[in-house]
This record gives C-alpha cells, sequence and structure tokens, in this order.
C-alpha cells in the first residue's frame, strides 16, 4: 500500500503539493505514482524562473519500464528546481514527500489548492483505479 501523507494535497495525476511558507508549495509525485513507474533513471525538471500553468507539462520521469509526464498541480513560477535529481532519480523512488521532491513554485492562486484532494479522497481515488 503506498504512503499518503495527510499535510499535502494531491492531483489525479498523481502529483502532490505541499504549501510552505510565503506561498512557496513543493511539488512532488506521489508514492503511488513511482510505484507504477519502477527504477527511476532519468527526470527533467520545469526552468528555473519559467511560469507554468495549472495542468501544463512540467518535465517527464522516466523509469526502465516507462515515460510519464509530470503535469503542475498548481501555476506559478518556478523558483527552485531538485538538482540532486539529476545524478541520482532514485530519491524519488527511496524518498517520494522528502529528498525527492522536484521543484519549488511561488503560487500564483493559491485557491487552485481548495480544488485538489486531500488524502483521503486521494486515497479512494487510488482504489477505483
Amino acid at each position: 500500500m503506498s504512503q499518503i501523507p495527510d499535510d499535502l494535497k494531491y492531483a489525479d495525476s498523481h502529483e502532490w503539493v505541499r504549501l510552505d511558507e510565503d506561498n512557496i508549495a513543493t511539488v512532488g509525485i506521489t508514492d503511488h505514482a513511482q510505484e507504477l513507474l519502477g527504477d527511476l533513471v532519468f527526470i527533467e525538471l520545469p526552468t528555473k524562473g519559467a511560469k507554468i500553468a495549472q495542468g501544463e507539462e512540467a518535465g517527464v520521469v522516466e523509469s526502465v519500464k516507462a515515460a510519464s509526464d509530470i503535469y503542475a498541480p498548481v501555476s506559478g513560477k518556478i523558483i527552485a528546481v531538485n538538482d540532486e535529481l539529476v545524478d541520482s532519480p532514485e530519491l524519488v523512488n527511496s524518498d517520494p514527500y522528502g529528498d525527492g521532491w522536484l521543484y519549488r513554485v511561488l503560487l500564483e492562486d493559491e485557491s487552485e489548492l481548495d480544488d485538489m484532494m486531500d488524502s483521503d479522497r486521494y486515497s479512494a481515488c487510488l482504489e477505483e483505479e
């Protein structure tokens, strides 16, 4: 069973968002997503300084099994990317909610978080798959 922390918001495309301080959000892919993909071998992250809109493609993760797009769960300006993933994409497999975060975004519209799922809804969504 996948880990689903209670303090995050979830997109149906299997990204998570943690609201940090000063309207900054950290984004990653869920434990469920990394389990489905298998061992990650490459991650393409968005460009620092780029503006991204909710639902847009934000990057790509590639595993030994498949490649999958990462979608932006929220809109805003990319203020940081996890450069460690360039050399160690497996961090997403070992710690998807910690060291395996993908990027940080300065939120354009915090209300977008209201449309995302909480842990209970995300868990129910997984059971329906």
